[in-house]
This record gives structure tokens, sequence and C-alpha cells, in this order.
């Protein structure tokens, strides 16, 4: 590939953990982002003091059509990460969320189709396609929720479930996931979705409505209570982002074989855990009890989700690799290692400027 690789939401958690690993094998990267999300310009500033002049970075908006089309001019392929990522935001805000992640993907697709070469998409989609899975028969465990047939709960649930787009969250990402890959069959875009479970790890600033992993640590280092919606049975398979950017980057190389095709990419059923259970697991790498309120179910949440990730796997051979437990370790450490301050968000993304080199 020639021309850098432009990564949308790039100083964010996956991106900035993906740009690292594209720019430490000496590539080139552009990372365009309204740096608007808390922490974001943190990881950034590492990514141009470890990498210099080899990160280009973009201040811009995915609704900024002329942004867009300056971005993708050069570009060898596309991640497509920035996404107005909280379902609470999004049912507060419906109009903005729909700008941000359904005009806001057409905006670069067809930024992408304007180049007139074959650029490759991936996108990050969302399991929240799937919607809250209420028909599934469910039973429950003293720590977690369980789907009552025991082949869903050996394998997960794969992407022949039916789409079923809840909240304006999943219906805005619902949207895209299915504009990238129609692109991919009516323009011959090559482009492939990744729907994705929870994902955490290093350089994640999580709060109580996104990456509550993340949010769950630091709280409890910082010695602060914890809120938990619903009763803290709820189960979702964990995926580390270093595995994470693993399946990004394997799907980039084997695009031509994968466009037009959706995977799952989560932790799998090795990685299923509670919300609770991951708590009891926190009280263990921090060695207190830690406070816990419990308020009521959030709109559009899953009892339980768990992916099955095994038509990525047959496809690139990718599996997670990362134990949940090891994993939760190692952010943990690296949140003791570095005491990152998360600023202010700032009230509005500013005016976009030309692209700015390290």
């Amino acid at each position: 590939m020639t021309g850098p690789v432009l990564i949308t939401g790039g100083s964010g958690f996956i991106g900035s953990n993906l740009a690292d690993s594209l720019l430490s094998e000496g590539r080139e990267v552009l990372v365009l982002d309204n740096l608007s999300r808390p922490g974001v310009g943190q990881n950034l500033d590492w990514l141009q003091a470890n990498h210099g002049p080899r990160v280009h970075a973009l201040r811009a908006d995915l609704r900024d059509e002329a942004a867009l089309r300056e971005a993708t001019r050069d570009a060898s392929a596309v991640i497509h990460l920035a996404a107005q990522t909280a379902v609470t935001t999004s049912l507060a805000d419906p109009l903005d969320d729909f700008e941000v992640n359904a005009r806001g993907t057409i905006n670069l697709l067809e930024a992408v189709r304007a180049t007139g070469r074959r650029v490759p998409v991936l996108f990050a989609s969302t399991n929240k396609v799937y919607g809250c899975l209420e028909a599934l028969p469910m039973a429950e465990a003293a720590d977690r929720h369980l789907p009552a047939d025991e082949r869903l709960r050996a394998n997960g649930i794969a992407e022949d479930q039916p789409l079923d787009f809840r909240t304006p969250y999943g219906c805005s990402k619902g949207v895209a996931d299915q504009y990238v890959l129609d692109y991919a069959r009516s323009y011959g875009l090559p482009a492939a979705v990744l729907r994705m479970s929870c994902i955490y790890g290093p350089r994640q600033f999580g709060t109580e409505d996104q990456g509550w992993v993340a949010h769950f640590l630091i709280r409890a280092l910082q010695g602060e209570p914890i809120s938990v919606y619903g009763d803290g049975k709820q189960v979702r398979d964990v995926l580390h982002v270093a595995d994470a950017v693993a399946a990004y980057r394997t799907v980039l190389a084997n695009i031509d074989a994968l466009s037009g095709r959706a995977f799952n990419l989560g932790g799998g059923p090795r990685n299923a855990v509670s919300l609770l259970s991951v708590l009891r697991e926190i009280e263990r790498i921090v060695d207190r009890r830690l406070p816990v309120t419990h308020g009521d179910w959030r709109q559009g949440d899953q009892h339980w989700f768990v992916a099955d990730t095994a038509r990525l796997t047959q496809a690139t051979g990718w599996q997670a690799r990362i134990g949940w437990r090891e994993g939760l370790a190692d952010l943990a450490s690296w949140l003791r290692a570095h005491r990152v301050r998360i600023s202010e968000p700032m009230s509005e993304p500013a005016p976009v400027p030309k692209r700015v080199r390290a």
C-alpha cells in the first residue's frame, strides 16, 4: 500500500491502539478526529511523541464533507471508527446521533468513492444491530443471565441473527453498517464490517455511558462508588484491544476476499462475563470491597450478548488470545502507571484546519 491509512476517530481508544500498531511497522497514518471525547487529546499527543512525522493529524468532524474529501484523497485504506458511541446520548439527541453515525458514514463513503480508486474501508459496527434479544428464552444463574438454549451458551450469537435496530444509536449504527455493505455490492468498494462487542484495554477513558470495563476500574482505583444499571447479571463477551487490533489488521490484509461481509468481533464464550463477575475480579485487583449502587435498567440494554466469532476465525484464522482476567489486570496496570487525568471535553469541535503534521 502507498499513502497513509486514514483512521477516523484515530485519537480514540481503539483508533490510537490501531494507529500505534501500523505506525510501529513504519506505516504513515492520518488521524481524523474532532477531539470532542474526554482524554483523546492525550492519545494523540502520545502517538505524535512516539511516531513523530509519520502521524498526520486532521481535526475534523464527519459532517464536514470537504474535510473528508481532503482526508481520503491520498488514503491507501480507511478504518472508520469515529462515531457517537453512547445509547444514552442518542436518546437525548437522536438527530445529532443520526448526523454523526449515519450521515457521517455516507459522507465518508462518498468521499472514498469520489477518489475513483479502490480504497478499502473497514467499518466499526456494534452488536446493538441485533437488538435487545428479548425473544430469546432466558434462564438466571447466581450471578448472570443465560439463554435457555445450550447451543447459544456454547457458541454465542452468529451473524445470521436477524437485525433488529433498537434505540436511535442502534438505528444509526445499523444504517451505517448496511450502507457500508451495500457500497461493496453497488459500487464495488472493497469494504467489510466488524460488529463489535465490548472492547477494553490501555488508552481507554471509560465513562458511565460507554466503556464500562475501564470505567469500573477507574472508579475503583480512585476509590469512588460505582453505579450499575439493572441487576448486574447482564452478560457481555469482552475483548482486549490488542486482539481487536489484530482482527482489523487481518481483515484489512484480506479485504479482497472478505469484501461485502460482516463479522462479529468479541471475546466469545470463553470471555463471557457478567458485570457482577467483573466487579468481583476488580475487588481482587484493588484488594477491597467496592461501593456499588444499582439503578433501573437502561433502555436498549441486552440481558445477554455473546458473539459467535466462528465466521471471522474461519475466514482469517483470527481468534481471541487474551483471557479476560489477564486483560483486566493489564488495564489496571496501565491505569496505575499512567495516572491519566481525563480533561473536560471541548464544548464544540473547532473549525477544520489544514492537515497538520506532527
